[in-house]
């Protein structure tokens, strides 16, 4: 299988194991609910503006779309504010300052290496913002090596996400040359546009992760702009990986390009 982020990549699970189903530590290789969390985590923090926040952390499957195995785990983050619609008027602004930013991704890759528990031959994806990536200089990349040797042995995939639309792709280039280890990788999430992906050809990362709890993919005429959409990335890079996808789409997404997907319940999705 082909490699996400220079050496780094979503392992291959064995579906041989004696674990119990359901486990918290269940074996990645185990055939499992497809959208059935493994296990997740809570906690809090107080922004710069003095607002409290709730972080949740789920661990998900991360499906290899030609097997129809788990052969991965992925760090999921729900931020909200506490007090809802209410403390965010009350807040006056709906956006969280950099250092915000940067205290929620240092918390995630903390808590998030305990919740993926990384074997030697396991890969596990973690969330962080864009911004927290661009402006540590490296600084970042280096934090997850140092966190990630002992207590989890495995690969480690950054999923990069917001602000990449604005970013210009040569300096997205040069921000994940600091990741570029043998257990160390990036993963860009992006826009769901076809554009979005192609702008991206020239940036040396393995993945390309697209959230289709946005894009309409139900029904066969919804499915062919679909398709286009997970073409274009494959184009653009070796490793596409959807996210809230249809368990019913697996096999299609899989011929349109695909590689990987953690997949939706079939109850309807709100975004």
């Amino acid at each position: 299988m082909s490699r996400i982020g220079g050496e780094a990549h979503l392992a291959q699970g064995s579906s041989d194991s004696d674990d119990a189903p359901g486990s918290p530590q269940s074996p990645l290789g185990e055939r499992r609910s497809y959208a059935a969390p493994y296990e997740s985590l809570t906690f809090t923090l107080v922004t710069r503006a003095r607002r409290e926040l709730t972080v949740t952390l789920a661990a998900q499957p991360v499906f290899d779309l030609g097997r129809s195995v788990p052969v991965s785990r992925r760090i999921r983050r729900t931020v909200r504010h506490r007090g809802g619609e209410t403390a965010l008027a009350a807040l006056g602004r709906r956006t969280l300052e950099p250092m915000d930013l940067k205290r929620i991704d240092l918390q995630t890759l903390s808590h998030g290496l305990d919740l993926l528990h990384l074997g030697a031959d396991d890969s596990g994806v973690l969330p962080a913002f864009w911004r927290t990536v661009a402006s540590s200089g490296g600084r970042f990349a280096l934090l997850c090596t140092e966190l990630q040797h002992g207590a989890a042995p495995g690969a480690l995939l950054v999923e990069v996400i917001g602000g990449l639309e604005q970013a210009p792709p040569e300096t997205i280039d040069e921000a994940l040359a600091h990741f570029e280890t043998a257990a160390l990788g990036v993963i860009l999430h992006i826009a769901p546009d076809p554009a979005a992906a192609r702008r991206l050809a020239d940036v040396r990362a393995r993945c390309l992760a697209i959230d289709f709890a946005g894009v309409a993919h139900e029904s066969a005429r919804e499915w062919l702009d679909a398709a286009a959409l997970i073409g274009a990335a494959r184009e653009a890079c070796p490793q596409v990986m959807l996210l809230n996808l249809r368990p019913d789409r697996g096999l299609a997404a899989q011929s349109a390009g695909a590689t990987h997907a953690v997949f939706a319940g079939m109850d309807a999705i709100t975004i």
